[in-house]
């Protein structure tokens, strides 16, 4: 049995929920309960607040935690990422207040900084050998400049709507964050068997989520030159068509080159091209 960690509630909370639905498993989970377990998978899965789960992590309370590296950044740096889960995609920014001027990073020389990631901050303004002055806040930090508390905020930004809404405008990228899937050092190997397969399940729906199941016509004279094209699997499965001279060539292509991948094709040939979405890829 694993004891695995995440959000206890949130966008982090559901989408963590999703994807070990795609993975198979089933987790019953009733309304403020804060453990259950797998039907049909030897995980338990405990709903812990954000901010507490590295701490759990290193005492050896649960065994694996999908969190975001942001909170690495912040709590956890000393825990191993063992996978990138590619969703709940944001960014820790500086933002300042719409109407002040920003022209470089030197422009955070003195200003006070309100934010709830101090280590992410501390870390970037001492690499950047920037002296600026930190105030933590536990919660909204965006009223922050609006009552005079700071001259600018560090947060994570989403869309950034709610930098908009509190007249803030996002100056400056320090990371980029998504959820990971973090290990504990405490575990055994029956644990790291059971883990294993748990990451077999992941990297399958996850490859899925990244590709696209693509089905073409084409002459065979330019077989050769769209399988070049077509770079995701060994090889495209290539059937003769009734037309003379013309196959169905059937492969698999990265989602995020559909369009630069569909105008080569037609380019070279393709014809009656159709797109489909892949539940699990296991290569």
């Amino acid at each position: 049995m694993i004891r695995l960690a995440i959000q206890k509630s949130g966008r982090l909370n559901n989408d963590s929920l999703t994807l070990l639905k795609d993975c198979g498993i089933n987790i019953e989970n009733g309304k403020d309960q804060l453990k259950t377990s797998a039907t049909n998978f030897p995980v338990e899965v405990f709903f812990l607040r954000n901010g507490d789960i590295p701490q759990y992590l290193r005492d050896g309370v649960v065994d694996l935690a999908i969190v975001g590296e942001n909170l690495l950044e912040e709590k956890g740096s000393d825990l191993e990422i063992i996978e990138k889960l590619g969703f709940s995609k944001c960014r820790v920014s500086i933002a300042f207040p719409k109407e002040v001027e920003f022209k470089s990073i030197s422009d955070l020389n003195g200003k006070r900084i309100a934010t709830s990631y101090p280590n992410t901050v501390k870390t970037f303004l001492k690499e950047n050998k920037i002296n600026a002055e930190i105030h933590v806040i536990n919660g909204s930090v965006e009223i922050a400049p609006n009552i005079g508390l700071a001259d600018a905020i560090c947060d994570i930004v989403s869309s950034g709507s709610t930098l908009f809404k509190n007249n803030l405008k996002e100056v400056l990228l320090i990371a980029k964050s998504q959820a990971v899937l973090v290990k504990s050092n405490e575990l055994t190997n029956d644990q790291i068997e059971i883990v294993n397969k748990l990451l077999f399940r992941l990297k399958s729906v996850l490859r899925a989520k990244k590709s696209r199941y693509i089905l073409l016509n084409a002459p065979n004279e330019k077989i050769n030159a769209i399988s070049s094209i077509l770079p995701v699997l060994k090889s495209p499965t290539v059937l003769p068509l009734a037309q003379k001279g013309w196959s169905s060539m059937h492969s698999v292509i990265n989602s995020e080159d559909f369009w630069e991948v569909i105008n080569q094709l037609k380019e070279n040939g393709a014809e009656d091209i159709l797109v489909c979405p892949i539940e699990k890829m296991v290569l």
